[in-house]
């Protein structure tokens, strides 16, 4: 027999989960960078990246484009979300910034930030990136940067993956795909 106490502790747990997803999102929201800093950000980042694993500049001379988010927010208990700026090279060029967002369900319980660089292989797994909201396959694989990891490392659906941990803790078993959607320099 459920007792009230019990009755009332599920919507109590959700309404919780909930709070801390809106308020992750809103943080993240609110960290949003001006064009300036976040290409400082993310050179920034570049050179962790390099520093981290020197084979990743085969992936800067050969991938025809990358995405790079230098801090991406993260955050979740049972519900959790991601939210990340950035910019995007076609080779050496700045053709435009990206915003990067996931909401996922399931067992999670932390929060902390990391760097993502996203390569594309080819020209065109570049522009699908480009023309439209992007989803990153359930495929794709995230690296973490690390000396010698990039020798190994392979494109998968014409993506490679690499993060960077920055702060704090998240650990998860969990449904979610991040989004990406892309907005052009004029």
């Amino acid at each position: 027999m459920k007792t009230n106490k019990t009755k009332h502790m599920k919507p109590k747990l959700t309404h919780i989960a909930f709070s801390l997803l809106a308020g992750t999102v809103a943080l993240a929201s609110s960290l949003t960078l001006r064009a300036e800093d976040l290409k400082a950000k993310s050179e920034e980042a570049v050179q962790n990246f390099k520093l981290a694993d020197s084979g990743l500049t085969n992936f800067f001379t050969s991938a025809a484009g990358y995405a790079i988010l230098p801090s991406v927010g993260e955050g979740g208990l049972i519900f959790g979300g991601e939210h990340g700026d950035g910019l995007v090279y076609e080779k050496e060029k700045l053709v435009g910034k990206v915003t990067m967002s996931e909401v996922s369900v399931g067992a999670q319980v932390g929060g902390g930030s990391f760097a993502e660089i996203i390569f594309f292989e080819t020209a065109s797994a570049l522009q699908s990136f480009k023309s439209a909201k992007w989803e990153m396959s359930g495929v794709a694989k995230a690296n973490v940067a690390a000396s010698g990891v990039a020798a190994n490392a392979k494109y998968q659906e014409g993506v490679a993956v690499f993060t960077i941990p920055k702060s704090g803790a998240m650990v998860a078993a969990a449904i979610g795909g991040q989004k990406f959607k892309f907005k052009a320099l004029k």
